[in-house]
């Protein structure tokens, strides 16, 4: 396995560990992690610490330069707010560790220039199946939806 994505999986137990939802992502620049996440939504009561957005906050201020030398990695795909950041600040490369349980607007991302590669990763779908499964409004919360009546 890719060690950026597992270290993206290391933070979504992190979340998971802590009574989050099981996402993460890291932001890697020039071979290395400069930025880790996970999501903090529940931990923190936060509407928008979305793992991306905690990776991102957490990478600290960057030059635009560097963010155009960037791949952000994360265990799912990244929704229209994450997604968002990815274009504000032109990371080029966006690899997603699955995208069966929820798939944000990743034809729009490619189509502003964005490389995204989806792994299709098992150990990334059995995190999200099993909490989706066992937190289904909490789930539902995260992603903006109504639960199903």
């Amino acid at each position: 396995m890719d060690a950026f994505l597992a270290a993206a999986i290391a933070e979504a137990k992190k979340g998971a560990a802590e009574g989050g939802i099981p996402i993460g992502s890291v932001l890697v620049l020039d071979g290395r992690i400069v930025g880790r996440g996970h999501n903090r939504r529940v931990q923190n009561g936060s509407p928008i610490l979305h793992a991306e957005m905690d990776c991102l906050e957490n990478a600290g201020r960057r030059k635009a330069s560097d963010y155009r030398r960037a791949t952000l990695y994360s265990t799912l795909s990244p929704c229209d707010m994450c997604s968002g950041a990815i274009l504000l600040y032109g990371i080029p490369k966006v690899v997603i560790g699955e995208n069966r349980t929820f798939r944000g607007p990743e034809e729009y991302v490619r189509s502003r220039g964005v490389e995204v590669t989806v792994l299709d990763n098992p150990e990334c779908r059995r995190l999200m199946e099993t909490f989706i499964r066992d937190n289904p409004v909490l789930w539902n919360e995260d992603i903006g939806a109504e639960p199903a009546p």
